[in-house]
């Protein structure tokens, strides 16, 4: 009898911590705080990563960052190219239950070009300083939404879909009280907010009337389903303690792995990392306005020099390839026609070199610690470009210092690393410009320069490609910059998870992710 109670009680016991088992969150590290709840206001990284889990657009960005539709079911543009037109899917609803309806989109698209939004991505539309003005906005009926530009401007989707505009995420006017103060999103997205305990975590509630498109993940776009029934952003700022969590058992995810990290962490049996190339760059910067180095030949013949696949497996494996283009390997315009390097050529190096009138001069190049693979790769230029006869001395710097020789344009050469830009026409852009009003803008070939001009205009993707093509061309025949390759982005998760995966754009997407 008595041993009847005891596993009757056991079993009541149990009955009652399954489901408490059930309703625990699954856990992502964040290296910070978010700064707000707002998409593409008061943001940074991390807020775009959490927010995007509550929020979507009339499009989104699929995984080779090219808008796709979202909310939209279709998009048509005019014959002109300035009229956009969106039909919105049907049966989508926000997370207090109202439908989804072109009302709401045009309150939310109103929102985001009032100046006191402060809407990040609003200087790219107000026909100020940005690609193209929004002249009229309207909403014929209740599935159908559109947008007309004073020009054409090929960007118009990609820069409504940009993780740092928030994706210009449709929004209930809930989301606001009377007086226009923000009070939380309220939006479409398979998760909706929950608790936010500043400095310690961002939790997030399954919406469990969420509509999903068909198909797999893709991106921000594609099927999304939210497997578990919370997901927790757990904010930690050291990477050691991070990972120490990971580990514990205390956070399922972990995100942002730094490099010193991962040789740990891929030899444990209960810890699965994985890379993708993301759309950031590293590479070297030759400042062509230097006595020395305004000399292509000389460019040419320190490019070279290099042997640049060997370097890049020396420094990262097989963890990202290593990439000729200022467009990214996950770009969907790096086509084959931009694979080409010449590969490593001591003998054409040194007959530039001697054309050039090369006679050993030192060449100063500038790199830090903060980012080891910046340090390593200007090691191993130094150490390969030596063997052509050219002399390059390395002036190791801190970050911040580094920034501000790099926006001044004060350097020879520069080991140097850039943030994801998702659209090829701002991967060159990047790069590019008039270095007497932007010191620190690598290339200004004129021609270059008008050709990045017209690949910002062209809306036939035909067109685009090879405009991108051409900038290639030009862009290895006059090195101003060596491209090494598009910097990996580390996710790690404990045994158990499932369906966590890194992508180009670096964000971590925690729908369609579950664990056992």
């Amino acid at each position: 009898m008595k041993t009847s109670s005891f596993l009757a009680g056991l079993a009541a016991a149990v009955l009652c911590v399954l489901p408490a088992m059930a309703q625990e969150p699954l856990r992502a590290s964040l290296n910070s705080d978010i700064r707000s709840t707002q998409p593409g206001g008061n943001r940074d990284f991390n807020t775009d990563s959490v927010v995007l889990h509550m929020v979507e657009g009339l499009v989104a960005l699929d995984e080779r960052a090219m808008p796709v539709p979202m909310l939209a079911e279709k998009v048509d543009v005019s014959p002109d190219g300035r009229t956009y037109t969106f039909t919105l899917r049907q049966g989508v609803t926000f997370h207090n239950g109202v439908p989804l309806t072109s009302a709401e989109v045009l309150w939310s698209l109103r929102r985001y070009m009032d100046p006191a939004t402060q809407w990040r991505c609003l200087p790219d539309l107000n026909g100020r300083t940005g690609l193209a003005k929004v002249t009229e906005m309207a909403a014929p009926d209740a599935r159908t939404m559109t947008v007309t530009l004073e020009k054409p401007a090929a960007l118009f989707l990609s820069i409504l879909a940009r993780p740092d505009c928030g994706e210009t995420g449709i929004l209930h006017p809930s989301s606001v009280g009377a007086d226009g103060a923000w009070i939380k999103p309220v939006g479409t997205g398979p998760f909706m907010m929950g608790e936010w305990r500043r400095g310690q975590f961002v939790e997030l509630d399954r919406f469990d009337g969420y509509v999903s498109l068909p198909g797999e993940r893709d991106g921000f776009a594609g099927g999304k389903q939210a497997l578990v029934p919370k997901v927790r952003f757990v904010v930690i700022p050291d990477s050691s303690a991070a990972k120490a969590a990971l580990l514990a058992g205390n956070v399922d995810v972990l995100t942002d792995v730094p490099s010193p990290e991962l040789p740990d962490l891929r030899a444990r049996a209960d810890v699965t990392v994985l890379a993708a190339p993301t759309m950031g760059v590293t590479g070297l910067l030759m400042q062509t306005r230097d006595p020395l180095l305004k000399d292509a030949r000389i460019r040419q013949a320190i490019a070279l020099s290099l042997d640049v696949p060997e370097l890049v497996s020396a420094m990262i494996g097989d963890d990202a390839p290593a990439n000729a283009s200022p467009l990214p390997s996950a770009s969907a315009f790096r086509s084959d026609a931009q694979t080409g390097r010449p590969a490593r050529d001591i003998a054409a190096a040194k007959r530039l070199l001697a054309q050039a009138g090369y006679r050993g001069q030192t060449i100063r190049m500038i790199t830090n610690r903060r980012y080891p693979n910046v340090y390593d790769a200007a090691v191993a230029t130094q150490a390969m470009a030596a063997e052509a006869g050219i002399k390059i001395e390395l002036e190791v710097l801190d970050w911040a210092t580094q920034l501000d020789r790099y926006t001044r344009g004060d350097y020879q050469m520069m080991s140097f690393i850039y943030s994801p830009r998702l659209d090829p026409s701002l991967s060159y852009e990047m790069l590019s410009g008039p270095k007497d009003m932007q010191p620190r803008k690598v290339w200004e070939d004129p021609q270059a320069l008008a050709l990045i001009q017209q690949s910002m205009t062209a809306t036939d993707s035909a067109a685009r490609q090879r405009i991108f093509d051409e900038l290639y061309k030009l862009f290895m025949t006059q090195v101003p910059m060596i491209v090494l390759y598009n910097q990996p982005d580390y996710l790690a998760f404990r045994k158990g998870v499932r369906g966590a995966k890194p992508w180009a754009a670096g964000q971590t997407r925690l729908w369609n992710v579950s664990r056992d």
